[in-house]
């Protein structure tokens, strides 16, 4: 049984470091990519103060569709290049976008949310699984930190996939 307790850290650095033990944890042992993707959202969603939508979009070979995810119900679909998600997956570089008022390309999926970090899922052949993608309902709540975290959360989320 995993057992999830509040923490308090003195950095992001360190809670990063936490939760990539954590994640390490979970995924332990299991290969399934739905599985795998589902406690990995709960785990994020439920570890991260301040976040209100931690998921998955996944690449069919035309688009983005939502794979588990931790918030309210999100946009089903989403074409390469559009909004934040589609940005990421088509430029293969992590977008972290601090008002996503203030960002001409975001879809409003949960009115909500404020700012957004989005990293791309590659796999070793170079092909694209899809994206993970935070949301929060605070402008700002993103940073350099929070793009290396994440980053090094979906390194560790990718190896559990790949077996």
């Amino acid at each position: 049984m995993f057992d999830l307790k509040t923490q308090t850290y003195a950095s992001k650095h360190e809670h990063y470091a936490d939760l990539l033990q954590q994640a390490r944890g979970v995924l332990h042992g299991e290969h399934n990519l739905i599985a795998n993707a589902a406690n990995f959202s709960a785990l994020v969603y439920h570890s991260l103060p301040e976040v209100n939508w931690a998921g998955f979009y996944l690449f069919d070979g035309t688009e983005l569709v939502v794979g588990p995810f931790q918030g309210k119900p999100a946009c089903i679909r989403i074409a390469l290049g559009r909004g934040v998600c589609g940005t990421a997956a088509q430029s293969r570089e992590t977008q972290l976008v601090r008002d996503v008022n203030a960002h001409a390309n975001h879809i409003a999926c949960d009115a909500a949310s404020q700012s957004e970090i989005v990293v791309p899922l590659i796999k070793p052949d170079g092909s694209l699984l899809g994206v993970w993608d935070v949301d929060s309902p605070i402008t700002d709540r993103f940073d350099e930190d929070d793009r290396a975290g994440m980053e090094a959360l979906c390194a560790v989320f990718m190896a559990s996939v790949q077996g």
